[in-house]
């Protein structure tokens, strides 16, 4: 019996339903590319998806959209987004965060999406580094994104040529490396510009139904332009001749053709499946996971005293950002998340019940190596060392938890099939989105953009430089 073959080959192949696929897909099928998107689970969105449990919708992966601007803005990645994608600023009903924080021993800096607001923070706490501040923000002013000459330079050196405190550079490398760092103990330059602008130049928001809104708009509008999408769709093999992708074999013998593919499953791992084995990749996988959890309150988090949005905690004045050492999880350092605390409209009121999202560093190999019976139980301990942990940084909020859910990164590993369980992908990123291969490019979180925004961006960006460009000539 021969093998299933597509009967025509597709414009362009897309690898994975998370948001940088599914804006790659839009971005496409607006311009009559014959697109199909392949999906390997039953669901889509990779990390940022969602799920309900206990008749409680819970997202998955979302604290925070970063790059939040405001309605009419014509600058920064989220009004390019909405441009390229043809969408209106309503259609995702953000609201902004109420206001967030870190927190290390003795000191905080406050922040909102004003960043003249954390300036004044830093101007208070660390008066003798005003001026150094400003110099950050002068020359991040002047930083292109685009423009990568500097972008794998050191951050910490940098910094410690701009800020003679110690204590501040660790403060500011806190929320950024949580939010977007696959590095360990230090940060590309050019990943800290993204960071820093997406966060304290622009900022949170959140929509009130959270990831889902955004993920029903994505594949809406996919859809309505005649692009094909594919769940339980997982490949076994991307075919190679020569210096070309040639087309995709999927997990049940499906052969599909494709005069390009783009992948969202990483480097790494995009790499791994093609079928040329004797070219030997040199690229490592990541290695920065987490466990996440989220406790169900009995009452809002205002009620308990807690109305911020987010609270980035490190309990000791250097911040370490690495893999557990010794043990399953570290939690000297943390992120606590309310989905409750943003600047919700009156029409939409207050979210169904309370939410604190709590997120801690993990090691995949020790997490993957349990049993099933020590994997139950180590979901359950570290769920308490954790909020022990960070409860020292907010009120305790234990005595009110009705109902809690956890995930690993044995979870993580299972939904976004990066090695390790890496939520940020690869350490080295390929900023152009290009391989080996002439017609296979990437997007998403190892192209260099990580968020929702980000990831959105970069599928959108690969689209217009590898797929449009070469197909409109």
């Amino acid at each position: 019996m021969s093998e299933p073959t597509h009967p025509a080959p597709y414009d362009t192949i897309i690898i994975g339903a998370g948001m940088s696929g599914l804006a790659a897909g839009i971005r496409l099928a607006h311009y009559d590319q014959r697109v199909c998107i392949l999906e390997k689970h039953w669901t889509i969105g990779g990390l940022n998806s969602f799920y309900r449990m206990n008749g409680r919708n819970y997202d998955v992966g979302l604290h925070a959209m970063t790059n939040y601007t405001a309605k009419g803005a014509k600058k920064g990645p989220l009004a390019r987004l909405l441009k390229q994608l043809r969408f209106r600023w309503e259609d995702f009903q953000l609201a902004e965060q109420c206001g967030s924080r870190i927190a290390f021993p003795g000191v905080n800096l406050e922040f909102n999406n004003d960043i003249a607001y954390l300036q004044s923070q830093v101007n208070a706490s660390f008066p003798h580094q005003k001026d150094a501040f400003q110099t950050l923000l002068n020359r991040l002013v002047d930083y292109d994104d685009l423009k990568q000459e500097d972008f794998a330079q050191s951050t910490r050196t940098i910094l410690s040529e701009i800020f003679s405190d110690p204590l501040l550079i660790e403060m500011l490398l806190c929320p950024l490396m949580w939010y977007g760092n696959a590095k360990e103990h230090d940060m590309d330059w050019g990943q800290f510009c993204i960071m820093f602008r997406s966060i304290f130049l622009e900022g949170f928001a959140r929509p009130f139904k959270g990831v889902r809104l955004i993920l029903k708009h994505l594949v809406r509008r996919y859809r309505e332009l005649g692009g094909e999408l594919r769940l339980r769709s997982g490949i076994s093999k991307i075919h190679v001749d020569g210096d070309h992708a040639v087309g995709v074999e999927l997990e049940d013998g499906t052969i599909m053709t494709g005069k390009r593919i783009l992948s969202s499953a990483g480097v790494v791992e995009t790499m791994r499946l093609c079928d040329d084995s004797s070219v030997v990749e040199v690229a490592a996988a990541g290695e920065m996971t987490f466990i996440e959890s989220i406790s169900v309150l009995d009452c809002q988090p205002k009620k308990l005293g807690f109305d911020e949005t987010i609270v980035f905690f490190n309990d000791s004045e250097k911040f370490h950002w690495s893999k557990p050492a010794q043990s399953l999880c570290d939690v000297r350092t943390g992120v606590i998340c309310s989905p409750n605390n943003y600047a919700y409209s009156a029409e939409e009121g207050e979210l169904e019940a309370g939410f604190m999202r709590l997120t801690t560093i993990a090691d995949f190999q020790r997490w993957s190596s349990l049993n099933d019976e020590e994997y139950q139980r180590a979901k359950f301990r570290w769920y308490d060392e954790s909020v022990a942990s960070a409860v020292r940084f907010m009120p305790d909020f234990r005595r009110h938890v009705v109902d809690t859910d956890v995930f690993t990164p044995k979870t993580i590993r299972r939904f976004t099939s990066h090695d390790n369980g890496a939520v940020y992908g690869a350490p080295h990123k390929q900023l152009d989105g290009t391989t080996r291969l002439k017609n296979l490019f990437l997007c998403g979180t190892d192209q260099g953009f990580v968020g929702i925004v980000g990831a959105i961006v970069s599928g959108i960006s690969m689209a217009n430089q590898h797929c449009l460009r070469e197909w409109a000539q």
